[in-house]
């Protein structure tokens, strides 16, 4: 088990960049515990911010900070990843840093056009019913509009409200930033996702599921970050409740899979994720993506793949707020228990 904290010398702000040196090499099938902190725990500052967490938003050189506004925990290396293997990243455990979490109506949400301002709710988390509660809301005015990252909201600059009375909302932790160094070179927004990973937001990526990178750059160079603690498929007011998490991963080689851009298994289903300019790319791009992990993983026809994805497969918006729209198709298991 490696130990990786959030510190301003193990974390970085906004960007993917294959030159990124990494913070930690690991063999093959380690186990790693990793501390992963949300950029907005700022929006209360005096329930999302620990020392810890302070230290990070104050310490991260403005050389290693944007265009993006995820905080990242990595890169981690992995030892005898080449380019064409597979990193499989085992999610075993997600806790909590703090037990409150937010989330933002923001302006890039998408009726911000009809909401016509930003508004922000915090949550407390309760593990013991796994459920999180508003705990106050309160209409964002601190700056002209939200898009300045690493900003911090003094208690005393906002009207706290009671919001969502008696409402409980389903914990699904997840982390919504992980993936690989990308193939191209430079410096990355953290923002839009794209076949390295990076913001997919698809909040299956938690506790017992297991994603698969296709590795780029030698050692894969892995990072993770922007941690829910639950989200609805689009995301749709621009963030799900995002909160700081811990989490145990175990990261491996794979050379027997080929997947070249991000797949996620669950117990019951296998997920491919298609990305686009609008929903209509981004949903010809999972289906595409589908028909072809039918085909190259379990030998089907294209005509049969194509039959089985119209009966039997799912596709859902992942997220409609993150300049590339994404589309998850889902095929479950169970069509091939006769096999």
């Amino acid at each position: 088990m490696h130990e990786l904290r959030a510190t301003p010398e193990t974390c970085f702000w906004g960007y993917f960049d294959r030159a990124q040196p990494p913070v930690l090499t690991i063999e093959s099938g380690d186990l790693l515990h990793v501390e992963t902190l949300t950029h907005q725990a700022g929006d209360a500052p005096d329930v999302m911010m620990d020392p810890g967490v302070a230290a990070v938003y104050a310490g991260i050189p403005q050389s290693r900070r944007g265009p993006g506004v995820h905080i990242m925990t990595g890169p981690v290396a992995v030892r005898g990843a080449t380019k064409g293997d597979v990193l499989e990243v085992q999610i075993l455990s997600m806790e909590p840093r703090l037990p409150y979490g937010t989330n933002i109506a923001a302006w890039w949400g998408y009726l911000h056009d009809d909401i016509k301002k930003e508004r922000i709710t915090i949550y407390s988390l309760h593990a013991e019913s796994a459920t999180a509660r508003a705990a106050f809301a309160f209409d964002y005015t601190h700056t002209p509009r939200y898009d300045i990252a690493g900003i911090v909201v003094p208690p005393e600059r906002t009207i706290r409200e009671p919001a969502l009375a008696g409402v409980a909302v389903p914990l699904r932790p997840h982390f919504g930033v992980m993936g690989v160094a990308p193939a191209a070179a430079g410096r990355h927004d953290s923002i839009p996702p794209g076949d390295f990973g990076g913001n997919i937001d698809n909040w299956r990526i938690g506790p017992g599921a297991t994603m698969y990178y296709p590795v780029l750059n030698d050692g894969a160079l892995f990072f993770v970050g922007d941690p829910h603690a639950a989200e609805g498929d689009a995301e749709l007011s621009g963030t799900a409740i995002e909160s700081s998490h811990n989490g145990v991963l175990r990261l491996t080689v794979r050379r027997d899979l080929g997947f070249t851009s991000p797949v996620l298994e669950t117990a019951s289903h296998w997920y491919v994720h298609g990305f686009g300019a609008d929903l209509d790319e981004a949903m010809k791009s999972a289906s595409r993506r589908l028909v072809a992990f039918l085909v190259d993983h379990f030998t089907l026809s294209r005509d049969d793949a194509y039959s089985l994805i119209s009966v039997a497969g799912d596709f859902g918006i992942t997220q409609v707020v993150d300049q590339r729209m994404g589309v998850h198709g889902a095929i479950p298991k169970t069509v091939f228990s006769g096999r």
